[in-house]
């Protein structure tokens, strides 16, 4: 793919590989500026109705205007290959910046902010992340902060039957690639998800407590040696909310509590 031209986009080099496809950093050659560009499996080409909602998906998601989103460009099809040209949002994930160690507080707080404003945007707009995690989240060196895919679970698993729509989401179809990728996305879905049942925004709420626990403690909430036990961690262990730093503010607690109910009609409504 590296040095192929699609449409006017020139693919220089991978930047990584998930479950809606590889990305890849590309040339828009009508505007001069760098994008991503994921490419979505070739089995998902195949898939006419498939196609057609994420075709239908990706308009609205391109509708979103924020800066704490990573936008989308368009959804191209060329010589059989089909992928989103999207913002090339700069920084690290979130997932790298949690290796080195736990997040200081107010650092912790700044980045869930900037997610939470994000989020709030594309929840007005009524759509929902529904794969919300730390590798979703890229920190610029200046501390500005990008969520991406956002809506692209949706899109890419569609709406379908409750076991169905959680075994093909990009979180558990990521997981193919080996066992560490999946227990890093099994563990942010919210008891909901786990179950199978249909989800809300309070769902990426759950999610959004789980980030910031792993901010703040520099662990996940949940995982597990399969995802089994990941799952079954979401829905029956509580958390260890001496983890968190001694200097986490009361208020801080709160809203972890808050965020992190398995039963989402106590859960904090609206991020």
């Amino acid at each position: 793919m590296i040095g192929k031209t699609l449409a006017h986009y020139e693919v220089l080099s991978k930047l990584g590989e998930g479950g809606m496809g590889a990305v890849y950093l590309a040339k828009d050659t009508k505007l001069g500026r760098e994008v991503a560009l994921k490419i979505l499996p070739d089995q998902f080409a195949k898939d006419q109705e498939r196609m057609a909602r994420f075709h239908r998906e990706a308009r609205t998601l391109a509708a979103l205007n924020h800066p704490n989103i990573a936008a989308i460009h368009g959804f191209e099809s060329v010589d059989g290959v089909n992928f989103l040209a999207m913002e090339l949002a700069e920084g690290d994930d979130l997932s790298t910046l949690i290796a080195r160690g736990p997040l200081p507080v107010d650092e912790a707080l700044k980045i869930a902010r900037d997610i939470a404003r994000g989020m709030e945007e594309a929840h007005q707009s009524g759509i929902i992340h529904r794969d919300l995690k730390p590798a979703n989240v890229k920190v610029s060196q200046d501390g500005k902060v990008k969520v991406l895919d956002f809506g692209l679970a949706r899109a890419f698993a569609g709406e379908s039957t409750a076991e169905e729509e959680t075994l093909n989401s990009p979180t558990i179809t990521a997981a193919m690639t080996g066992a560490g990728v999946i227990l890093g996305t099994a563990a942010y879905m919210s008891p909901e998800q786990a179950r199978g049942m249909g989800v809300d925004r309070r769902s990426d709420i759950w999610s959004f407590g789980a980030v910031l626990y792993e901010m703040l403690t520099g662990k996940r909430l949940f995982q597990g040696e399969t995802i089994s036990d990941t799952l079954a961690g979401i829905l029956k262990t509580d958390p260890d909310w001496d983890t968190l730093p001694d200097d986490t503010p009361d208020t801080v607690r709160l809203l972890l509590v808050r965020c992190l109910d398995r039963d989402r009609t106590q859960r904090l409504q609206d991020i």
